[in-house]
């Protein structure tokens, strides 16, 4: 029966980046994403100064440079995904890195020549050396790591890359200006780093295939649409996929607006546009770690709707301040005089803000999708992913030139974003209601009480099993739902299961309402068929063998209802027990539940789980005996 990660045992963002089977990964994909940053940026400038023999203008060479390194996604990323299922990843991680200095070679010589055809070229093979990777990328995360470091896993990864964008914007935009040998050293930048993120991949220990026997299509197009259609059959993993793909869009949104945010807008000369970048990503990065801190080591969806609630918050606070400023008069203003202004840093809150919240919303997304899709298709899944995200950020782009061109503002188009990001998520939320019960119940845990977990690891991570706890208040099967990361069935008193709001909740998680047998047969018969159903499934189910919550505080006498259970279908029964509880608003300490507010807030609370026990000696009282043993003293 395996169980969770033991109690002592540490995981933390250090760790994960010490052990080979991350780090040696992490430092590649980190290396990846800044030598294409440097590199498009490069690329950028060279065009939008006038550093080439083209006669087209720039305008159209910087547009097209965007199309050219975009376009091998959707060309691409389908087979990449094919090849990420069938071929141990590892190898087409290094093959991706020899293909990468290659590249970085070819564009060598275009800097060289200032060669716009070459340097084309290289860029559209830039973009499908990272379609390539792409599938990998994520898709080896859930084979290197355990499932409690996923999220810590996915936090560095995402928080690198937006630091990675960053530093290879900068970088790009520097080397490439320097007086007369400029795109030689930028070039030279590239190969080193292709060469070091080479080195780097040779450390990334094997990830099997899981599926060798898969046949490789040579259609694009058709596989493209078959990619699709299998990030399609699990409905939760796709409508993630959409949540990352619009994450994706609003951060494209946002970024092309940064340039005239810091002309326009603030008068800043190209040091005021880049600290707004660079605010942006630090943001992010912050957002990405504190999730993982957040989270607790579970994949917590919960987060996602916070994460959107920022989103639109500070978006509209954004266009706030950004329309507040909007009549200062343009000029060339520096960095120190901009931090200098008070004004501004309303405006800095704002962005990193955004980036905060924004790490919240993705992390937790990525990490549901590997975690949650089919390994044989893991991959396709990942592609499928990108491709929709890179469509996502192309009708951004059209999007915010259509409306600029209609006669929007960019605080405007702020204010745009921050309305139609609300509609997207209250959209997810109402197909996905799992996302705002899981957000209701990190509320509830996180901001009414404080809890100490012990014990978990004797919960099994598969396979089913009973779970039989004291009961003490409205919000118990809250607590025990937010301290795991399997589903759980809860079995409660139907007049619990109706509680206004926590309703919603319960529904959600597909709780069994039941009554006693003098009070209604027939419920309780469906009941306990829906509860064999379930433990032969390999569920597990959580009751409550009290049958009613205390009115005192100390345990009532189990009734047999889990005997009957067992003798149906025999599965461990784990014990568990909730104190500190008794007392809180939700509790009956003094009368009525819920009826005196303020009582108790940001209590501690303790809950803890005992060695399972078998169902042969698995009865009333030796459980009830259990339970109380692991409670304490303490109600």
């Amino acid at each position: 029966m395996p169980t969770r990660k033991l109690e002592g045992e540490e995981m933390s963002e250090s760790t994960l980046l010490r052990a080979r089977r991350f780090g040696p990964f992490f430092w590649t994909q980190f290396l990846g994403a800044l030598n294409d940053n440097l590199f498009k940026n490069a690329v950028v400038i060279l065009f939008a100064f006038g550093m080439t023999t083209s006669a087209l203008s720039s305008h159209t060479l910087v547009n097209l440079a965007g199309a050219v390194f975009i376009l091998p996604f959707f060309l691409f990323s389908a087979s990449a995904g094919q090849l990420a299922d069938k071929f141990e990843k590892s190898r087409i991680i290094r093959a991706v890195k020899v293909l990468e200095i290659g590249i970085m070679c070819v564009a060598a010589v275009g800097f060289a020549r200032r060669d716009v055809p070459l340097l084309l070229v290289a860029l559209f093979l830039m973009g499908a050396q990272s379609a390539l990777f792409g599938p990998v990328k994520y898709s080896i995360l859930p084979q290197h790591l355990r499932e409690e470091e996923l999220v810590g896993g996915n936090a560095l990864i995402e928080g690198a890359t937006f630091v990675a964008i960053l530093l290879g914007t900068i970088l790009g935009g520097v080397l490439v200006s320097l007086p007369s040998w400029g795109p030689t050293i930028a070039a030279v930048a590239t190969i080193a780093l292709a060469a070091i993120g080479w080195a780097s991949s040779r450390r990334i220990p094997p990830a099997p295939a899981p599926a060798p026997s898969l046949r490789i299509g040579r259609n694009p197009f058709a596989e493209t649409l078959r990619t699709i259609r299998f990030a399609h059959e699990n409905r939760t993993v796709f409508l993630s996929i959409l949540g990352i793909s619009w994450f994706w869009f609003y951060g494209a949104l946002f970024l092309a607006q940064f340039p005239e945010l810091g002309r326009e807008i603030l008068g800043g000369d190209e040091s005021v546009v880049t600290l707004l970048l660079a605010v942006f990503s630090i943001g992010i990065g912050l957002g990405c770690l504190l999730c993982e801190r957040l989270s607790g080591g579970k994949i917590e969806i919960g987060l996602v709707p916070f994460g959107s609630i920022g989103l639109s918050l500070f978006a509209l606070d954004l266009y706030l301040a950004a329309h507040a400023l909007a009549a200062t008069p343009g000029g060339s203003m520096g960095v120190a005089e901009f931090l200098g202004g008070k004004c501004h840093w309303r405006l800095i809150a704002d962005l990193v803000s955004i980036g905060i919240f924004g790490g919240f919303f993705i992390v937790p997304l990525l990490a549901l999708v590997q975690h949650r899709s089919n390994p044989e298709h893991r991959s396709r899944i990942i592609a499928g992913s990108n491709i929709i995200s890179a469509f996502f950020m192309v009708m951004a782009a059209i999007l915010a030139v259509t409306l600029r061109q209609a006669g929007f503002s960019v605080p405007q188009l702020f204010l745009f974003t921050a309305i139609v990001n609300a509609g997207v998520a209250v959209y997810i939320y109402t197909l996905v209601p799992e996302f705002l019960m899981r957000f209701i119940i990190f509320l509830l845990v996180h901001t009414i009480y404080r809890v100490r977990q012990r014990g978990l690891e004797h919960v099994p991570d598969e396979g089913a099993a009973v779970l039989v706890c004291n009961h003490v208040s409205f919000v118990d099967a809250v607590v025990i739902a937010a301290s795991f990361r399997r589903p759980i069935r809860f079995v409660m008193d139907h007049r619990i299961f109706r509680t206004p709001l926590l309703n919603f909740v319960f529904r959600t998680a597909h709780a069994i309402p039941i009554a006693s047998a003098k009070e209604d047969p027939v419920m309780k018969e469906r009941a306990l068929d829906e509860v064999a159903k379930a433990l032969a499934g390999g569920e597990l189910v959580c009751i409550f063998p009290e049958g009613r919550i205390t009115a005192t505080g100390d345990l009532n006498p189990f009734r047999p209802g889990i005997e009957q259970i067992l003798e149906r279908t025999p599965v461990p029964v784990v014990p568990m027990a909730l104190s500190g509880l008794w007392g809180s608003f939700f509790s009956r300490e003094g009368g009525p539940a819920m009826r005196r507010p303020f009582r108790r807030v940001w209590s501690r609370i303790e809950f803890v789980c005992g060695a399972p026990v078998q169902p042969s000696a698995a009865t009333a009282e030796t459980l009830q005996e259990a339970v109380s043993g692991l409670r304490g003293k303490v109600r």
